[in-house]
């Protein structure tokens, strides 16, 4: 391996499976959260609480926040990467309170509004960038960020698009199959935006970097990552689609 020098721009790699499965997860997440925004407002037009808390984590902590992370994970430079815990934790509680935030302006409040649609697609957006780029600034290595305000800006337009294009779907498809085709272009969308703000940041080799006793890090974090996610989903649907089923007003089943 070619010794690296300080001030060398560092040239990334791209684990391509890793990429794969960010991309199944962000796609696993947003079809959970579809189904479950189809059930968050009950018979009585009041919004179920527990269905938008549920919704905003399969959309927010896995459509999204999962997907970021295994595609951090799935980034290679030439020297060893950590992630900070507390900004790291802090990115998965922003995206989670900020999806269900947009989710309940969008159409939990008591049907779908397209006012609320516009400002929840403005929030989600921003709130996607603010936590992709405080996941990238958890990163703990020999290397400092130098980004490109075009790169990054394009990114931000990426994710608001996204997010509107995520919220309209939520709320104007029923029929499972249009659900998975849209989970699949909202699974590309969200991909679409990770990788484009990862191509926005530079990375310039710097002297050795203090150790941080609060990283994680390792060759199989993002299966770990993955096989919880896909656990938390499948709880998901089954509370969810149970949930629904016992409703006030909900058919019986026989």
């Amino acid at each position: 391996m070619t010794p690296l020098v300080v001030g060398q721009l560092l040239s990334p790699e791209y684990s391509l499976g890793l990429v794969a499965l960010s991309f199944l997860t962000s796609f696993a997440g947003s079809l959970v959260a579809l189904i479950c925004a189809g059930r968050m407002v009950g018979a009585d037009g009041k919004p179920n609480l527990a269905v938008v808390a549920c919704a905003a984590v399969a959309l927010g902590g896995i459509g999204i926040w999962s997907m970021h992370f295994i595609g951090m994970l799935a980034y290679r430079l030439p020297v060893g990467i950590s992630y900070n815990v507390p900004l790291t934790v802090v990115s998965l509680v922003a995206a989670i309170l900020i999806s269900g935030i947009a989710l309940y302006m969008a159409g939990g409040r008591h049907k779908f509004s397209r006012t609320g649609w516009l400002a929840g697609s403005l929030l989600a957006g921003l709130g996607v960038c603010v936590m992709h780029y405080m996941g990238m600034f958890a990163m703990s290595m020999r290397a400092s960020m130098d980004f490109e305000p075009t790169m990054v800006a394009l990114s931000v337009a990426i994710a608001i698009t996204a997010a509107g294009a995520a919220l309209w779907l939520a709320f104007n498809l029923r029929r499972l199959s249009h659900q998975v085709a849209a989970a699949a272009v909202m699974g590309v969308a969200v991909c679409t935006m990770h990788y484009v703000g990862m191509s926005a940041a530079n990375m310039i080799c710097i002297a050795a970097a203090p150790a941080d006793a609060l990283a994680i890090g390792g060759s199989y974090m993002g299966l770990s990552v993955f096989g919880t996610a896909g656990a938390v989903l499948i709880f998901i649907y089954w509370v969810v689609t149970g949930t629904s089923l016992d409703a006030p007003g909900a058919p019986q089943r026989g």
